[in-house]
């Protein structure tokens, strides 16, 4: 049986509120061998205070201040020791306790598995799913339309990740997903949802930013003139996504 080390690092900075429901979905996973990252940004709301609570079940626990959120989720990136890595960050969750047991039942030595996402507000009531669906098969490519893929639900081998770019501040996921999927040979589609999103988050909050950041990572890995022509059909697709449901909520 394919049972692999996953890594999984949760990022949190003064999110008392949220923290907790993010570290009960990863202790409540039903599968081993789980290695537990948590790396806080030097907390002063309380938040340490949970995490404290549910120490023992924390593999690696860093809290110091960090240049960004990107800066810490390379600090966990350095830290993790799994075969696989899995960024889940405070407000976030695995979709339920069987999540990893079943992304690892799908296939065999994968380079990259993924699965589909679902919203949450708040108050975690599940409020629809992501606009972009996540493909039957999935390669370097398959951003190029947008980010079909959140990274709370991609798992990647550790061997092909490689530090995020700190150049981008609200997108770098998305860098450095298209670098890992560059070197991968076998991904592998679960077929099912495997996290929560809470809506809201930073690059929601700066969208202009977040958006012009994407752009130029796109342009970087795709080229100028196929990135503008791709973007003409992104805009096309999200007109008519809001002519048939209103405004998007991801």
């Amino acid at each position: 049986m394919f049972k692999p080390t996953l890594s999984i690092i949760t990022i949190v900075y003064n999110n008392v509120r949220d923290i907790e429901y993010t570290l009960l979905s990863v202790l409540e996973q039903r599968y081993a061998p789980i290695e537990y990252i948590v790396v806080d940004g030097n907390s002063n709301d309380g938040t340490m205070d949970v995490i404290r609570r549910y120490a023992d079940n924390i593999d690696i626990l860093i809290s110091e201040p960090d240049q960004g959120i990107y800066d810490a989720m390379n600090k966990g990136l350095a830290a993790a020791t799994g075969d696989y890595v899995l960024f889940l960050n405070s407000g976030d969750a695995l979709f339920s306790p069987d999540t990893v047991a079943t992304v690892f039942a799908a296939a065999a030595d994968a380079d990259i598995y993924y699965g589909e996402t679902k919203l949450v507000d708040e108050n975690r009531h599940i409020i629809g799913d992501r606009r972009h669906k996540a493909p039957a098969h999935f390669d370097w490519k398959s951003f190029r339309y947008g980010m079909n893929v959140c990274h709370q639900a991609i798992y990647i081998r550790r061997s092909i990740c490689e530090p995020y770019d700190r150049q981008y501040k609200l997108s770098a996921d998305i860098d450095w997903v298209i670098r890992a999927a560059k070197k991968a040979r076998k991904t592998t589609f679960v077929g099912t949802y495997v996290a929560k999103y809470l809506v809201g988050g930073m690059s929601q909050q700066r969208h202009k930013q977040s958006l012009q950041e994407r752009y130029a990572i796109f342009k970087k890995h795709y080229g100028s003139i196929p990135n503008l022509l791709n973007h003409g059909i992104i805009a096309l697709r999200l007109a008519l996504y809001r002519l048939q449901h209103g405004k998007t909520r991801d």
